[in-house]
């Protein structure tokens, strides 16, 4: 995870390194909306294999307003995909996020700015562990959601990088499912026997407060004709519990513009979060946590909004 982290933080140094470009004052905004789909299909395959068809839905829209010194980001990002037909009896999710975050900032110095920023993260449908148990859910909608808000200031070196530092933030880990709650799933505090009368449980809670700091770095940029790359990098230390285990959520998007509507994109999602527990396949658990990582190929079509 060091090393990771290493790796990813001079990756986002090096990018500051652009030079600076003046932003339009004002409303602006951009967005896209796409879908994408992925086939495999096998006859007589020695090697075996099973056909399948996936969908994937993405929309993604950003309002920006700049006004003198002052400057107000928002950002919205979602998406749902499900292997629709496969050798399952019933789809499979393959992605499922809601982000948003709001920032505002005011001017401090040239390219430094003291910034507030809101922010919440879940998802849409259950999922479920496939390789255990296709009808235990072990998350859905608000279960789990955080929500953050945070104080701080924010590096803006040019257009195409920031980096938002705060150490004053809040974060509410959100468990909406009692039963997910009971066995303290994403790091709410689960269930247990009242020590004092072993016949009364007490019951697990849906809401956990961290207070602590958080670090957020983003960089997009065209790296060559057709070609965007973009990439998020989100650090957070509990001050409370355990602060030298730093949560990790680091993203990253490839598109190649095949036309103006046909793209291939390649996107990557790593979290690293000591307070998510992990089990075995007899049901003990594990000590610590582990390194969760997603990687999505995908070719379909986006539509640019403006």
């Amino acid at each position: 995870m060091k090393k990771v982290l290493l790796t990813a933080l001079a990756l986002f140094l090096a990018i500051a390194t652009f030079a600076q470009d003046e932003q339009p004052q004002g409303w602006t905004h951009k967005g896209n909306f796409g879908i994408n789909l992925g086939q495999s299909s096998y006859t007589n395959w020695a090697a075996g294999g099973q056909n399948s068809l996936t969908a994937l839905g993405a929309f993604n829209y950003e309002i920006h307003y700049l006004k003198n010194k002052f400057k107000w980001d928002n950002s919205l990002s979602m998406s749902l995909g499900y292997c629709v037909y496969s050798f399952k009896k019933k789809p499979v999710k393959t992605d499922d996020l809601i982000e948003f975050s709001s920032l505002a900032g005011l001017e401090a110095t040239k390219h430094l700015n003291y910034a507030a920023e809101l922010s919440f993260k879940s998802q849409f449908a259950p999922g479920f562990n496939y390789a255990v148990d296709s009808t235990n859910c072990i998350s859905k909608f608000l279960a789990p959601a955080y929500i953050t808000l945070g104080l701080g200031i924010e590096w803006t070196p040019n257009e195409y990088f920031s980096l938002y530092f705060a150490p004053v933030t809040g974060r509410i880990t959100i468990v909406n499912d009692q039963r997910l709650a009971e066995v303290g799933a994403y790091g709410v505090e689960p269930g247990y026997f009242n020590p004092n009368d072993s016949t009364e449980w007490i019951h697990g809670k849906k809401i956990r407060y961290e207070f602590g700091a958080r670090a957020v770095a983003k960089f997009q940029y065209p790296i060559a004709k057709n070609i965007d790359f973009s990439t998020k990098l989100e650090l957070f230390s509990n001050y409370l519990k355990n602060p030298q285990y730093i949560d990790v959520d680091w993203q990253n998007m490839l598109v190649l513009k095949i036309n103006d509507w046909l793209n291939a994109n390649l996107s990557t999602h790593l979290i690293y979060d000591y307070d998510i527990p992990f089990y075995d396949a007899e049901g003990a658990l594990i000590k610590g946590s582990k390194v969760q990582f997603k990687e999505v190929l995908a070719i379909g079509f986006m539509i640019n909004l403006k």
